[in-house]
């Protein structure tokens, strides 16, 4: 088999186990407008609980001792937790194993590789500026990374924000600089739409005149497609413009990609066709619930909530990328802020933790989790 055949393997089964929890969670969970109608005709029913008895008691309870914890302060009891104790993160990409994902540390500029069952491993260490809200705030994966393993950066330097090209055993090479960076707003995303196209999301560095200005680099979703380090590399195209605080850019195979973003005004949700049409905002949140990680297979699209402390699973139009209903709530305060999020290739969806950063970090704390499926949900066959 391919690798073009592995990753399109990988998304079909995403693809299905995603579509199950979407339809599962929708009708079970949380939304954010309760006066939305109900997707049962007719409207469900539940009996009084009379019909349940209690258990006759059962024979002596075992002797035997409880189960050792190992003497490790970042274990974690929780089965969904993948990582532990990682500074505050930034972005997360799925492996093409589907297994594991690479998650960034913002802060450190550390790159960790992380998987069930295994200490995280640095995978690589790129030299950042931290200050405000800036860092390594996201990567993405060369279309070829089983080949080269190469990444791609957005990160923040003393004097801009920009992208960056890391190869193996190599300082890492400048793709796009220039991005203004601020006291705030620095956050940015970037993702392939097709394995020419870099889709770079750039936050309006705290001045919401620049997202509106076609000279600045900021506020916008551009698309790169010198993907190498040259002397006079040509300017990106501005795909979309009035962008506020960066949350994520996420592609749909095919080239449509889903970008989340922060106004002064609201929280959206937007898509670009393939095409390179926008039509009107997917979603828009008033009450700012803080958008934030995006992953998007056809059919269903999760975004991260930070301060909501949540993930919204959206049902989508598969030939439209249309949204007609509101989003499912998954894992809603267990465990605290959400940022980078990706889609196993069993169709989880898989979230790092920011809570080391305006959140209130538990002992294990930062973590990449596995969010749980609702009940009934089953896995994939």
């Amino acid at each position: 088999m391919t690798i073009g055949q592995r990753t399109r393997a990988v998304r079909r089964t995403a693809a299905t186990a995603l579509l199950s929890i979407t339809v599962l969670t929708i009708a079970g969970c949380a939304r954010f407008d309760d006066s939305a109608s109900s997707p049962f005709t007719p409207e469900p029913t539940f009996g009084s609980g009379a019909e349940v008895q209690p258990k006759e008691p059962s024979a002596a309870p075992s002797t035997a001792p409880e189960p050792s914890v190992p003497d490790d302060p970042c274990f974690d009891r929780d089965p969904n937790v993948v990582a532990t104790c990682l500074d505050t993160t930034g972005g997360m990409v799925m492996l093409p194993d589907g297994g594991s994902a690479l998650v960034t540390e913002r802060r450190t500029g550390r790159i960790l590789r992380v998987a069930p069952g295994q200490k995280p491993a640095e995978f690589a260490r790129v030299p950042v500026d931290s200050g405000s809200d800036g860092g390594l705030l996201d990567i993405a994966l060369s279309p070829t990374f089983a080949e080269d393993n190469l990444l791609y950066a957005y990160i923040t330097t003393p004097s801009d924000n920009r992208v960056v090209r890391i190869a193996p055993g190599d300082a890492p090479k400048d793709v796009l600089t220039g991005i203004p960076r601020g006291a705030a707003g620095n956050a940015g995303a970037l993702a392939f739409s097709t394995p020419s196209e870099l889709m770079v999301l750039t936050g309006d560095a705290g001045n919401p005149a620049a997202a509106a200005d076609p000279a600045s680099l900021a506020g916008k979703l551009l698309r790169v497609t010198a993907l190498s380090s040259t002397p006079n590399p040509p300017r990106p195209a501005v795909v979309l413009s009035g962008i506020g605080r960066a949350g994520d850019v996420c592609p749909e195979p095919g080239g449509a990609v889903w970008v989340a973003d922060r106004t002064v005004v609201e929280d959206r949700l937007q898509r670009v066709g393939a095409d390179g049409t926008v039509g009107a905002p997917a979603w828009t949140w008033p009450d700012k619930p803080g958008v934030a990680g995006c992953a998007a297979i056809p059919g269903a699209v999760a975004v991260a909530l930070n301060d909501a402390r949540a993930m919204a699973v959206f049902a989508t139009d598969r030939e439209t990328g249309g949204v007609s209903t509101a989003p499912a709530l998954l894992a809603q305060n267990l465990y605290g802020r959400l940022g980078g999020t990706a889609i196993s290739g069993d169709g989880q969806i898989w979230a790092a933790t920011v809570n080391k950063s305006g959140g209130t970090p538990g002992p294990t704390d930062d973590r990449v989790v596995k969010l749980p499926l609702p009940s009934g949900a089953g896995g994939v066959d």
